[in-house]
């Protein structure tokens, strides 16, 4: 079965407020259960610039069924600029369904993106539909053409993805070549259905063929990071620049990762004499507390030199994408 956590109604200070547009999470397999799955309500604010921050998760789901796509996908779902809000609240509701009954764009979404495993053969069925194309032999590529897709636009948090149905003729040219679903990325969509026509394949004349192409997320860039000196305590004996024996190894947290989302958090920590990190508090984190979470895992096991113990040290953690490609199509 697939499971979706689906958003309900978005309410700020108790008014109804509308995203441009809300962000689903993606779905995930999962085993069918006579369990009930309780809603899951997060809460969070709403900046200047239409940014959802201060993202946090009100009560923690069943750990059995976690996505924790849900958080990401709020911290990409857009809001019209200049409409600050505070105090927002979104449930999101579980739906699972069955191979049959699920939506064939939340197959084709899965497939794309398959968090819990492969696809099973009947959803593949479902998206293959009665064309005849995917039967052995299977007609191999001999050219398969892509879309530059560098030079497509991309959507911040988001896989945009198309697919692209089509026939063959006898010589294995894609005819009839059309988009089938996709997410609305309309020069996506073009420039897929280009490189379908451009791709050739084995003989033999076929029907209902399908090919999928993706764009990977735009980096939606974490806010702005304060200054550690407004979170030194009073009190505080930790120097400002210090070295480490052990150095913080960093861990993207990956559900953010696979969205582009960016974000940080601010430390305040104590030191031992023999220059283990610990007392670890979370005094500042955006767009997501997940991202404070992040941070502890990375402060945790880091060593300083040994020395008379400290108190008060402040450390702020950037989680930054790298600046690399990451487009194409599903394997």
């Amino acid at each position: 079965m697939l499971l979706a956590w689906i958003p309900g109604e978005i309410r700020c200070d108790g008014h109804v407020v509308t995203a441009t547009p809300t962000r689903r999470p993606w779905t995930t397999l999962t085993w069918p259960t006579q369990t009930t799955l309780n809603p899951v309500t997060y809460s969070f604010d709403i900046d200047a610039a239409g940014r959802t921050t201060d993202i946090k998760r009100n009560a923690p789901s069943p750990s059995l069924f976690d996505n924790d796509d849900i958080g990401p996908s709020l911290a990409a779902t857009p809001f019209p600029s200049g409409q600050p809000q505070r105090a927002c609240t979104v449930t999101y509701l579980a739906r699972q369904t069955t191979i049959a009954a699920t939506p064939i764009s939340d197959l084709i979404s899965y497939s794309i993106t398959p968090l819990s495993g492969a696809l099973p053969p009947d959803g593949w069925a479902r998206i293959g539909g009665t064309g005849g194309c995917a039967d052995a032999p299977r007609p191999d590529p001999l050219v398969r053409a892509y879309p530059a897709f560098d030079t497509l636009p991309a959507t911040p948090g988001v896989k945009d993805w198309s697919l692209v149905g089509y026939d063959l003729d006898p010589r294995g040219h894609p005819i009839d070549v059309h988009p089938v679903e996709g997410t609305g990325n309309a020069e996506l969509t073009a420039a897929a259905v280009k490189a379908v026509a451009a791709s050739r394949f084995t003989d033999g004349a076929r029907r209902g063929c399908l090919y999928p192409y993706w764009r990977a997320p735009a980096t939606l860039v974490a806010p702005a990071m304060p200054h550690a000196a407004a979170f030194r305590p009073d009190g505080a004996t930790c120097p400002e620049g210090h070295d480490w024996v052990t150095r913080p190894t960093l861990r993207y947290p990956d559900p953010y990762r696979r969205r582009s989302v960016e974000g940080w958090a601010i430390l305040v920590y104590d030191v031992a004499p023999w220059g283990a990190v610990g007392n670890i508090r979370v005094v500042a984190a955006q767009p997501a507390e997940d991202f404070g979470t992040a941070a502890v895992n990375v402060l945790q096991g880091a060593k300083m030199p040994d020395g008379q113990g400290l108190v008060g040290c402040v450390e702020r953690i950037r989680f930054k994408m790298p600046s690399v490609a990451g487009n194409g199509q599903p394997k």
